[in-house]
């Protein structure tokens, strides 16, 4: 086996670790664990299909923790492959053993059999065992499947899109995050059709998405938010009217979601001491200067009082529209709130 480098685990990302497989540049010992179970199940994936099918029924060893000893874990890990160079040892669901059981893998880690590959898969948790996971970090790898967020989201879409060596223009990439969201199963199956369709070194535009994957690019998250900062109410109003007419693509919790975050982060751009461009990328984890238009466009239409009263108005509407005081039809609230935020002037109730 050509062994990685050891002792940086824990900054390695998702598409680093499974090009570092697919490659077989492979290491005695992997903790896959954290709250992003997609990455986790895709790597436990790629490990069960490292051996040939003919070496799977005798070298391939899955094993579900919670009924499981340690002891048997290591019993398994150190015997020898049968005719095959080495053999895969796949913990799944190790999250539910107890954390002093599961951290006296540490004896076996600390010295690993070199022809066996050890897959300990801590599902939607992140493991506990000092001893253990100090063990695995020199000698092995661990990867931290770190949760997606709306935040973070943007990132891991551009790096996705970048690993099918293809560029995506700026809207697109709105699209994308407004429409898929943090569903990365999803996302990934989209943009992997997207690859197919375009091939290598394509740019994913607006009219590629709409084309192939159902989101108009004239009627969308972006467009609104577009309308928004402009103070364009017959846009406003015309998006709202579309997305009521095609309820499935368009969801009311997904629009709210993307309007909250662009008006609290419009806060923090008031609000940021550093006013240049650098200043307020860091203050808003942005990556690109391109996304900071659209803070600069809502700052020149909306000040300090104006946004804290348009996060009260949306908050506010997110309550009427799951029936808090209202019977009102969800698309009906959301044209209210377009006039609450287009003739907002400031006024902060206490």
């Amino acid at each position: 086996m050509a062994t990685p480098k050891t002792g940086t685990s824990s900054e390695i990302t998702f598409s680093q670790l499974k090009k570092l497989i697919t490659e077989r540049r492979l290491a005695p010992l992997y903790l896959l664990h954290g709250e992003e179970g997609y990455y986790i199940d895709e790597l436990v994936k790629v490990f069960e299909e490292l051996l040939p099918e003919e070496e799977r029924d005798f070298n391939l060893y899955t094993i579900y923790g919670p009924e499981t000893g340690v002891e048997t874990i290591m019993d398994v890990c150190q015997r020898l492959p049968m005719m095959a160079e080495h053999q895969v040892v796949i913990v799944k669901e190790a999250q539910a053993i107890r954390a002093d059981a599961l951290n006296k893998l540490h004896f076996y880690a600390e010295r690993p059999n070199p022809s066996t590959i050890l897959v300990i898969a801590c599902r939607g948790d992140k493991a506990k065992g000092k001893d253990l996971i100090a063990a695995i970090k020199k000698n092995g790898i661990v990867f931290e499947s770190k949760k997606v967020t709306e935040r973070n989201l943007l990132p891991v879409i551009s790096d996705l899109i970048r690993d099918k060596n293809m560029t995506v223009a700026p809207k697109a990439l709105s699209m994308l995050r407004d429409y898929i969201g943090t569903d990365l199963s999803r996302l990934y199956n989209e943009i992997d059709k997207l690859s197919f369709i375009l091939g290598p070194g394509a740019m994913i535009t607006p009219e590629a998405i709409e084309r192939n994957i159902g989101i108009s690019k004239d009627y969308n998250n972006f467009e609104l938010v577009d309308a928004i900062n402009s103070r364009n109410a017959a846009k406003a109003m015309t998006i709202v009217e579309y997305f009521r007419n095609n309820p499935k693509n368009n969801p009311t919790v997904m629009t709210m979601s993307t309007l909250f975050n662009h008006f609290s982060n419009l806060l923090i751009y008031h609000y940021t001491r550093d006013k240049s461009q650098s200043g307020y990328m860091d203050a808003l984890g942005l990556k690109s200067p391109w996304a900071l238009k659209n803070y600069e466009a809502a700052a020149r239409a909306y000040n300090v009082r104006q946004t804290i009263e348009i996060i009260s108005a949306l908050r506010e509407c997110d309550c009427r529209s799951k029936g808090i005081g209202s019977r009102q039809n969800e698309y009906d609230l959301l044209k209210d709130l377009m006039f609450r935020i287009l003739t907002s002037q400031g006024i902060i109730r206490m």
